[in-house]
C-alpha cells in the first residue's frame, strides 16, 4: 500500500473547533494537503462538517480493516467513540476527553506500524482529558507510554521562519528554576539543532533566552543565568552548534524576527508561547519531535468561544500537515514494526474498551 508522507489525523476535543478544522481540511480540495487517514467518531466528523457548512464524502473503513489492504486516499477509521449528543459544545468533558486520547492513541499506534509517516490532531483540551484520565499530563508523557519511545521528544513552536524551542514545557512556574541544569538546556539545543537541519535549515542559529530579567544583571537578580545557562551555551558552542545566549528575554524575539536567530530556546512555557502566538495566532504549529515520525498540530487551542460557530480559522492546520509532510519527505524515519500492523485492529479494540481510568 503507498503511504508516502501520509498523515494519521486524530480528531482533538469534540467540544471545540477541532471537528470543524477537521472537516474544513477535508472538503478543500485545493490545499494539496496528500492523503489522510482520519482516527475519531464519524458522528462528530459530520458535526464538524455541519459547523462549517461543507460537504465531505470520505471512505470509512472500521479498525479491523487495518491490517490489510486500506483504501488509497484519505479515508477515516471510523471508532465509533464519541456520541456528539453526550457532548456540550464549548464546555470540557469526560467524554470528549476520553474519545481525544483514544483518537491520539490509535493515530501514534499507525504511525508506529508504519500506515502512516505523520502524525498530526486537532486541538485537545487538556482539562477534559484529565476528567478522563487523572494521570494524563501532557502529549510528550502519552506519546513515550503509547508507542514505547526510549527517548521523550520536545516540543516546537514553528511560526514561518522562526521556531522556538522550550527546555521545560507543563510544569508550575515556581517549579521552573529547579528543574533547569546545564544537562539539559544542552541536550534542547541539540536537540533543536537536529530537528532544525532535518528540516533542511543549514546551521541553525539559535538564541538562548536568559531566565531572570536583564539575563540576571550580572547576578542581581538571579545566578540560574550565569550558573546554569551560560555554561550550557559555552558547551553548545564547543560542540560547533550555532548558539548565542543567555539573551534578555524581552529583546530575544525581536531579534529572532529580524532575523539574526533562526530559533529561540526557551526556559519555560510561555517565556515562548506569548511572543510566538502575538507574532501569528492562526499560522503557529506545534511540532513534536524526536521521535520515528513528525508529529503536528495547530499552536492554538480548543476555542471554545467560538466552537460551533463556524468561524475557526485552517490556517495553522494547514501549516501543520504541511510542516509534518515536509519533515517526513526530508527525514529518514525508524523502520516501521510489521508486527504490530499485523496487530493494530487487536490493539485499537484494546484501546476502545478502555475506560482511560488511570
Amino acid at each position: 500500500m503507498a503511504h508516502h508522507r501520509r498523515v494519521a489525523l486524530a480528531l482533538g476535543d469534540a467540544a471545540g473547533i477541532g471537528p470543524e478544522l477537521a472537516a474544513r481540511v477535508l472538503a478543500d480540495a485545493s490545499a494539496n494537503v496528500g492523503d489522510l487517514v482520519v482516527f475519531g467518531d464519524r458522528r462528530v466528523l459530520e458535526m464538524g462538517a455541519a459547523h462549517a457548512g461543507v460537504d465531505i464524502d470520505l471512505p470509512q473503513v472500521t479498525p479491523q480493516a487495518l491490517s490489510g489492504v486500506c483504501p488509497e486516499g484519505s479515508f477515516l477509521v471510523d471508532l465509533e467513540n464519541c456520541d456528539p449528543t453526550r457532548i456540550l459544545i464549548g464546555e470540557a468533558s469526560e467524554p470528549a476527553g476520553r474519545a481525544s486520547l483514544q483518537n491520539f492513541a490509535a493515530a501514534l499506534l499507525a504511525g508506529k506500524a508504519g500506515l502512516a509517516d505523520v502524525v498530526g490532531f486537532t486541538p485537545f483540551n487538556k482539562f477534559a482529558m484529565r476528567m478522563a484520565r487523572a494521570d494524563y499530563v501532557d502529549e510528550i508523557g502519552f506519546i513515550d507510554r503509547t508507542i514505547g519511545a526510549t527517548r521523550s521528544g520536545r516540543e516546537f513552536n514553528v511560526l514561518d521562519e522562526v521556531w522556538n524551542a522550550r527546555v521545560t514545557s507543563h510544569i508550575p512556574l515556581r517549579d521552573v528554576a529547579d528543574a533547569l541544569s546545564a544537562e539539559r538546556i544542552f541536550d534542547s539545543l541539540r536537540l533543536t539543532d537536529e530537528v532544525m537541519r532535518a528540516a533542511g535549515i543549514d546551521r541553525p542559529r539559535i538564541g538562548v533566552a536568559a531566565l531572570n530579567p536583564h539575563a540576571g544583571d550580572g547576578r542581581n537578580f538571579g545566578d540560574e543565568d550565569e550558573d546554569i545557562i551560560r555554561p550550557a551555551v559555552e558547551r553548545a558552542q564547543k560542540a560547533q552548534l550555532a548558539v548565542t545566549g543567555p539573551v534578555p528575554s524581552d529583546t530575544v524575539f525581536v531579534r529572532a524576527v529580524r532575523g539574526e536567530f533562526d530559533a529561540v530556546l526557551t526556559m519555560f512555557h510561555d517565556q515562548g508561547q506569548i511572543a510566538m502566538k502575538l507574532l501569528g495566532f492562526d499560522r503557529g504549529v506545534t511540532l513534536i519531535a524526536g521521535y520515528p515520525f513528525p508529529i503536528v498540530t495547530p499552536a492554538h487551542g480548543t476555542a471554545y468561544d467560538i466552537a460551533g460557530q463556524g468561524k475557526a480559522d485552517t490556517g495553522a492546520t494547514f501549516n501543520a500537515v504541511a510542516l509534518g509532510r515536509k519533515l517526513a519527505a526530508m527525514q529518514a524515519r525508524t523502520a516501521p514494526d510489521p508486527e504490530l500492523r499485523e496487530d493494530l485492529p487487536q490493539r485499537l479494540a484494546e484501546l476502545l474498551a478502555d475506560d482511560m481510568a488511570a
